[in-house]
């Protein structure tokens, strides 16, 4: 089952929540946050890898980059409302190149 609209809608979900919780919010908040939920997905993995602190656990481990993973999501939904982008629309168009290079068949840039 394909996402066609889920992410849309998820998008769409997202604008209004944000414009009625942070109505003047700037594109660049939201890259900020993305960033810092970037370090901490980084952070959860590194100290899991390591098991360390309080990453011993490996169900703490992966709740702590589940939790990362939602935060970056949410906050690419902003940016993506603050910049005019449908989220959808990148993803079809990124996928769409990607999904044609082939890394085995030719290391050197993946195009077949």
């Amino acid at each position: 089952m394909g996402l066609q609209g889920q992410i849309e809608s998820l998008q769409n979900a997202q604008k209004h929540w944000m414009l009625h919780n942070f109505p003047s919010a700037e594109s660049w908040e939201a890259l900020a946050g993305m960033t810092e939920e970037l370090g901490e997905l980084a952070h959860a993995h590194l100290k899991g890898f390591n098991a360390i602190r309080a990453m011993r656990d490996p169900e703490a481990v992966q709740a702590a980059k589940a939790d990362a993973v939602g935060d970056i999501f949410i906050y690419l939904m902003s940016y993506c409302n603050t910049n005019n982008l449908d989220l959808e629309t990148c993803i079809d168009r990124a996928w769409s190149e990607v999904k044609e290079r082939d890394w085995v068949a030719n290391p050197v840039d993946g195009r077949v």
